[in-house]
């Protein structure tokens, strides 16, 4: 029964999972696209800009990005902050918490957004409306990092890629090993195989879901600009509703208290 339990809230945790990766996918292209050219959610591109920025002297969007970052940062801080908040005093649903806020995130945005949108942006606005998405996609970045043994980033993919390549070489030798291997060890050989290939299998649609969001999210703010941020808006209010029956967060608190 245990077991079966054990099973079944990896399974959750492997939907809400790519739910969150949609969620990533859509806002980090609908921020893109909207406010100023930047991810909010995969920073490797951003730290390149502020890079060249900083070497041809374009103070301004040299700033643009490094708030981007700064946002992104604190947001992971602090999502982490909350889940050692969670692990010290037995919090079962912290999640929650650290949903809602990345929630209300993204609202702001949107808020501030349709506020601001009969005018021209200036520097200082931009910088506020990647700050709330940056720091919303820092907060999730905190709030599910695990899934089973395995670590999981649904804020960006490179990382995701990189295990996955990893997971088909292990599969690849495994079915090498099983060529050679002797009758007693097959079976360990093949539930081995079985294994990376699943988990391999896992990380290619983390991917492909980041892909999807972000096909889904260009599509969408072509045809109803802002308005599409309701979409994650509910699609977060869902992961809320998850974790007040099947803490999503319970890993990363045990994660802490053993540090």
């Amino acid at each position: 029964m245990a077991l079966s339990q054990s099973l079944g809230h990896k399974k959750l945790k492997v939907t809400m999972a790519l739910l969150l990766t949609f969620v990533a996918g859509f806002v980090d292209i609908v921020g893109y696209l909207a406010v100023y050219h930047l991810f909010t959610a995969n920073l490797t591109g951003t730290t390149v800009h502020l890079g060249h920025d900083l070497v041809t002297g374009q103070h301004v969007a040299a700033i643009i990005a490094l708030s981007v970052l700064v946002g992104f940062v604190l947001g992971s801080i602090g999502g982490r902050a909350l889940i050692e908040v969670g692990a010290r005093y037995h919090v079962r649903s912290i999640a929650s918490i650290t949903i809602a806020v990345e929630l209300a995130l993204v609202l702001g945005f949107k808020v501030v957004f349709d506020t601001w949108a009969v005018t021209a942006k200036s520097p200082t606005e931009i910088c506020v409306l990647l700050i709330l998405l940056a720091t919303a996609m820092g907060i999730q970045t905190a709030t599910l990092t695990r899934v089973g043994p395995l670590t999981v980033h649904t804020t960006f993919v490179t990382g995701m890629l990189n295990k996955l390549a990893q997971l088909i070489s292990h599969a690849l030798f495994r079915s090498y090993d099983l060529v050679r291997a002797k009758e007693n060890v097959e079976q360990r050989l093949r539930e081995m195989r079985k294994q990376h290939m699943q988990e391999a299998l896992f990380f290619f649609f983390i991917w492909l879901t980041y892909l999807v969001a972000a096909l889904a999210g260009a599509l969408c703010y072509s045809r109803w600009s802002m308005r599409v941020m309701y979409l994650p808006a509910f699609l977060l209010g869902i992961a809320i509703v998850v974790d007040q029956f099947e803490p999503l967060s319970l890993q990363e608190e045990r994660d802490q208290m053993e540090l």
